[in-house]
């Protein structure tokens, strides 16, 4: 593997793992509901864990498609125009900053940056009502990969960094590992949901994760590139 692929997916699942309280906030509601409707009893938390893999399966799928179909064009142009490369880094990097102060709870300008998916979640949002309430995993795979376009600054700001990838597959891998990152907090929402409300709350710890990812931001820059 090319190292530097290596890092990028790296440092995809730990945006992912980083922006988690976020994530919690727009699909975290619909994952810990997704146990309500199963019946208590033996075998409870096997039904559990097959309902949530599902979903955040399905969810994640949606992430690697999204950043498949924006590759086709995004690897093509970068791979011609030099201008067009940068543009696409500087463009990732902002919405990286962006997220991180949106997460420090500085300021919420990335939700600007959502409403451009609102259009395509508009006609999606009803299709979702069809698997409502989910009775079993095939139901929370097809919720999770509709719920996967669900408009979010988050999801947005990585898949301008996968954007950046040289080959649909590593664009693709890139967001896998993103959504890899997310998987802990989102599965947490069935077994642990008050410690992880708690943690969502936390200042400190939204402030150093929102911290974080501004670095990961301003890394992805290209000052280096704009000085030759």
């Amino acid at each position: 593997m090319h190292p530097e692929l290596y890092l990028s997916y790296s440092s995809a699942f730990l945006i992912g793992l980083l922006g988690s309280t976020h994530c919690l906030g727009m699909c975290g509601g619909i994952s810990a509901s997704l146990s309500m409707t199963l019946p208590v009893g033996k075998g409870f938390r096997l039904r559990q864990t097959m309902m949530l893999l599902a979903f955040n399966l399905g969810r994640v799928g949606s992430y690697a498609l999204i950043a498949a179909l924006i590759a086709i064009f995004s690897t093509s142009a970068a791979g011609q125009w030099r201008w067009a490369a940068l543009l696409l880094m500087t463009l990732a990097g902002l919405l990286l900053i962006f997220m991180g102060l949106s997460m420090g709870q500085w300021w919420q300008g990335i939700r600007f940056v959502e409403k451009v998916g609102a259009p395509v979640w508009k006609r999606l949002a009803p299709l979702t009502r069809r698997f409502i309430p989910v009775n079993n995993p095939g139901q929370a795979l097809a919720l999770g990969a509709l719920w996967g376009w669900l408009p979010c600054g988050l999801v947005y700001s990585t898949l301008g960094w996968a954007a950046l990838q040289p080959t649909i597959g590593a664009a693709a891998l890139t967001m896998l590992f993103f959504g890899l990152g997310t998987l802990p907090s989102m599965l947490a929402t069935g077994y642990a949901a008050n410690w992880i409300r708690n943690l969502q709350g936390n200042r400190g710890f939204r402030r150093i994760s929102g911290a974080l990812l501004i670095l990961f931001g301003l890394w992805t820059l290209p000052f280096q590139a704009l000085m030759h």
